[in-house]
C-alpha cells in the first residue's frame, strides 16, 4: 500500500502552485475550487465531484464516497457555521480526501468532539487533517510576512490575519503560536473556568501551560481581565499585570469577550526571560508543539 502523504508536504505542494499562478493575490484560498481542480488533475478516476452545504447538527463536515455505481467523492459541510469555520472545515475535509480516503473508503464524519480526541487513531487522523488545512490556508511564509516572529500582536492584528485567510480568529491565533518566538499563550474560558489553553513553544519550554484534560476545572485567576467581565463592560480590553495573576508570572493580557459564542479569549504575552522556579505541573515537559495538542484535547482550530 502507498504510504500516506504527509499533511504539510501535501499542503505546501498546492501552495507552490497557487503562488505560481496567483502570486500575492492567492488569499484567501478558495478551497472548493482548488479541491475540485486538484482532484480532477491528480485523480481523474477518483475526483471530488460534489461540495455543498447542509444542516448537519453536531457535525462540522463530512467526506463521503459517491453512491454505488458512481465514482468520486463529496464534501458536505455545516452551512450554519461562520464563513471562517466553513473555510477551515473545507480544508479539513479536503485533507481527509488527499491523505486518508484510500485507507478509509467509507469516508469521515467530523464533529468538534472527534477532532479533540487526539489519543485515538481516529483522532490522529483528525489532527493530520487540521494540520493540512492550517498549512494550506495559512502558509507560514506568508503569515510571517504579516507578523514578525518577535512581535506581540493584539486581537486587531491577528483579526486582520484571520480576515486575510478567511479563517476564525482562534485558528489564526493557533497558527501564529506555532511560529512565534515569544512566550505567549491563548486561554479560552467560559463562566469563569478555563476550557483549554495553547502555548507557544517558547512558553512551553519555560513551563507556561495549563493542562486541562482529565483534571478538575481550573478557575481563571482572580484579578485577570477574564475574571472581570462585568466590571470591564466592553468586548475588548488590555492590561499589563505586574502582579502575576497568570501562572505566577507578570504578563500583558488582551481579552476578548465573545457574545456570539459565549466564551472569553485571553491572549497572554509574558516577558522575554522565564521566571526561574515556575512549576505548573509535576510531569516533565516535552519540547514539541504536538505534545500540547494532546495535553489540551478540547482545543479546536475552528474557533
Amino acid at each position: 500500500m502507498t504510504d500516506t502523504p504527509r499533511p504539510k508536504r501535501a499542503a505546501n505542494e498546492i501552495s507552490v502552485v497557487l503562488r505560481t499562478v496567483f502570486g500575492n493575490d492567492r488569499f484567501p484560498v478558495n478551497v472548493s475550487e482548488v479541491a475540485r481542480e486538484i482532484s480532477a488533475q491528480k485523480f481523474p478516476d477518483d475526483p471530488l465531484t460534489m461540495i455543498k452545504g447542509a444542516d448537519l447538527p453536531g457535525f462540522e463536515g463530512a467526506l463521503m464516497p459517491a453512491p454505488p455505481g458512481k465514482k468520486g467523492w463529496g464534501i458536505i459541510y455545516n452551512n450554519t457555521q461562520s464563513p471562517g469555520r466553513i473555510n477551515f472545515t473545507l480544508g479539513h475535509e479536503f485533507g481527509h480526501y488527499l491523505l486518508h480516503r484510500l485507507c478509509y473508503p467509507d469516508g469521515f464524519q467530523c464533529s468538534t468532539e472527534d477532532m479533540a480526541g487526539w489519543d485515538s487513531e481516529y483522532g490522529q487522523l483528525e489532527c493530520q487533517a487540521n494540520e493540512f488545512a492550517a498549512t494550506l490556508l495559512m502558509p507560514l511564509d506568508d503569515f510571517r510576512a504579516q507578523i514578525q516572529v518577535s512581535d506581540r500582536p493584539d486581537f486587531d492584528v491577528l483579526g486582520a490575519c484571520a480576515e486575510r485567510y478567511d479563517v476564525s480568529l482562534i485558528a489564526a491565533i493557533l497558527r501564529w503560536l506555532q511560529f512565534t518566538t515569544r512566550r505567549s499563550m491563548l486561554v479560552v474560558s467560559r463562566d469563569g473556568f478555563i476550557l483549554w489553553a495553547r502555548s507557544s513553544n517558547a512558553a512551553l519550554k519555560s513551563g507556561l501551560y495549563y493542562k486541562t484534560s482529565g483534571r478538575p476545572p481550573i478557575a481563571v485567576p482572580e484579578g485577570s481581565l477574564a475574571a472581570r467581565r462585568t466590571e470591564i463592560g466592553t468586548p475588548l480590553a488590555t492590561e499589563h499585570h505586574e502582579i502575576p495573576h497568570w501562572l505566577r508570572e507578570s504578563c500583558k493580557e488582551h481579552v476578548l469577550f465573545s457574545a456570539q459564542y459565549h466564551f472569553t479569549l485571553s491572549l497572554l504575552h509574558f516577558g522575554d526571560s522565564p521566571h526561574h522556579g515556575t512549576q505548573v505541573d509535576e510531569e516533565p515537559l516535552e519540547d514539541t508543539f504536538e505534545r500540547m495538542q494532546r495535553i489540551n484535547p478540547g482545543s479546536s482550530w475552528l474557533g
